[in-house]
């Protein structure tokens, strides 16, 4: 573990930052705040996944993970106290509509920026881009090098996440898809021998072998990344205050390492190489 230090905080640091926003891509000119933005909430539910060890899980009903923590952070930094933090669970093909609900503020959720998602809700960050890999079982190493020899196995697919689509409609390889109904039940079928591979975002693969390997199951990412994942904040498309206040957030924490602590923290212990520059933002429309 990385042993998180104070950071700076203050008006200095926040006109710093102002400046930054317009440099990173994200400002999209003064918004006014409305009394439903998150940037001037005193409350916010926020979505996060419960099946990701390592990114968002929850454990004896406590959600932890990188995620988790990631979305405390910007909740702060939003002038709102951990008290009056609530997360929800949300599923992966139940984000957009939470969000367009108003069932949750944001979601923090290894959720990934598509041009389909973008029509329904709008995304602050990305706040990191991960990349999809495989994760396989040890002694199928020298079997599966990459996703191309997935072709007539066994591969997880979880409803509503693009991972599985990316592997056999995109890259165009016929994988034989097993239902799950979230990484965590594909990590338990890779284990047990049920399907050959699981395919997603590497932050999600090493949280997944992680929890393996204090198993006792042998796992191993095949470490051949085709694809680029921004990870977004999930808002309502109306709320454009609130998306810049979330970059800003975002912004602040890369520039004082808190980003980087968070990264070091949860996936330096399983080896993973993760970037720690900020990303290209999206832009708040």
């Amino acid at each position: 573990m990385v042993e998180v230090r104070p950071r700076p905080r203050g008006r200095a640091a926040t006109a710093l930052l102002a400046a930054a926003l317009l440099t990173a891509g994200t400002a999209c000119g003064i918004a006014d705040a409305g009394e439903n933005s998150v940037a001037v909430k005193d409350t916010l539910v926020i979505g996060v996944n419960a099946d990701q060890p390592g990114v968002g899980e929850r454990t004896g009903g406590t959600f932890q993970g990188f995620d988790i923590d990631f979305a405390k952070e910007i909740a702060e930094r939003l002038g709102v106290p951990a008290a009056n933090v609530t997360f929800k669970q949300v599923g992966y093909a139940t984000r957009e509509k939470l969000v367009q609900d108003g069932d949750v503020d944001l979601v923090v959720a290894s959720y990934s920026v598509t041009p389909e998602r973008k029509v329904k809700v709008s995304f602050a960050g990305p706040y990191y881009v991960a990349h999809q890999d495989v994760l396989i079982r040890a002694s199928d190493a020298g079997k599966i090098r990459d996703i191309h020899d997935l072709k007539g196995r066994r591969l997880c697919r979880v409803p509503g996440s693009v991972s599985f689509p990316r592997v056999h409609d995109e890259q165009g390889v016929p994988a034989l898809p097993v239902e799950a109904q979230g990484y965590a039940q594909c990590l338990a079928d890779l284990t047990a021998g049920r399907l050959d591979a699981v395919s997603t975002d590497d932050l999600i693969l090493a949280g997944l072998a992680a929890k393996a390997s204090g198993g006792g199951h042998a796992l191993r990412i095949v470490n051949a990344p085709f694809t680029d994942e921004p990870y977004g904040v999930g808002i309502r498309k109306a709320d454009v205050a609130g998306c810049e206040a979330v970059n800003k957030a975002i912004t602040e924490m890369y520039q004082d390492g808190a980003a980087v602590e968070l990264l070091k923290k949860w996936f330096a212990p399983v080896g993973l190489k993760v970037t720690t520059t900020v990303p290209q933002f999206e832009g708040c429309v």
